[in-house]
């Protein structure tokens, strides 16, 4: 009995959840004209110009990835992960989770792939800018770098290149911070992002919607902390194998 009246109590609250969710929703849509809201623009293209003028900073994220079985239902997995970046030719970029142990180092020199659980890793020469060198990674080998496209000086025009629709979802709170949730479609994904308010308008979670694979995974990454004047010293953006690695070649595309 207990159990019968636990499951009609949570779909009565489902319910108004819907509804209250699709009455913003609604209420965001006819507020906006068909194509992508000006203000939605005008937010996002605040939110990259100043990530593009950072020169140093951190972030650490949060991270889940939707695999979806042939049974249709989904599982899903999750991450931890941090970014250093230090413009015009530095990058590292940590990921420890369910599915993944890596590390992404960029010295303005070469770019190298490890997976210390695995104990191997690769490395290439690479171009002499985190542009060049993040699509270098994408179209020669195949890796992208975590939230690779917002550390491009141009993410604006990158983030909505093919975006057809836009709008300003509402206000929302992230890890305790005051957002605004935008929302933007593509012909073969939706993508949804929070930026902070205020004078630092910083990107504070994002999730992406992949239309084109069956029901629709979602990948999200959540930024736990952000730091605009972080401290690195010299062995923060160089590789060292540690002893017992082996190294092989990547796989080029």
């Amino acid at each position: 009995m207990h159990s019968i009246v636990h499951k009609r109590m949570t779909a009565a609250l489902s319910r108004c959840l819907a509804i209250a969710a699709l009455t913003t929703l609604s209420t965001a849509a006819q507020a906006q004209s068909a194509g992508i809201a000006p203000e939605a623009k005008q937010i996002l293209k605040a939110s990259t110009d100043f990530l593009a003028s950072q020169q140093r900073f951190t972030a650490d994220t949060r991270n889940t990835l939707e695999i979806v079985l042939k049974s249709g239902q989904k599982i899903e997995f999750n991450s931890t992960g941090r970014q250093s970046i230090q413009r015009p030719n530095k990058l590292r970029a940590e990921r420890t989770g369910d599915l993944v142990d890596q590390v992404f180092v960029y010295d303005g020199k070469s770019l190298t792939l490890s997976n210390p659980d695995q104990k191997i890793y690769a490395q290439v020469p690479a171009p002499g800018t985190l542009e060049e060198m993040l699509d270098f990674a994408r179209t020669k080998l195949d890796i992208v770098a975590p939230a690779g496209d917002l550390i491009y000086k141009n993410a604006y025009e990158i983030l909505l290149d093919g975006v057809t629709e836009g709008i300003v979802v509402g206000e929302a709170v992230i890890e305790g911070v005051r957002c605004d949730h935008l929302a933007f479609r593509a012909p073969e994904l939706d993508w949804q992002i929070w930026i902070q308010q205020g004078t630092q308008p910083l990107p504070r979670k994002i999730v992406i919607t992949t239309l084109d694979l069956p029901n629709a995974p979602q990948f999200g990454i959540t930024v736990t902390k952000w730091d605009l004047n972080p401290t690195f010293d010299a062995t923060t953006f160089e590789f060292k194998p540690a002893a017992g690695m082996q190294q092989i070649d990547f796989v080029p595309r």
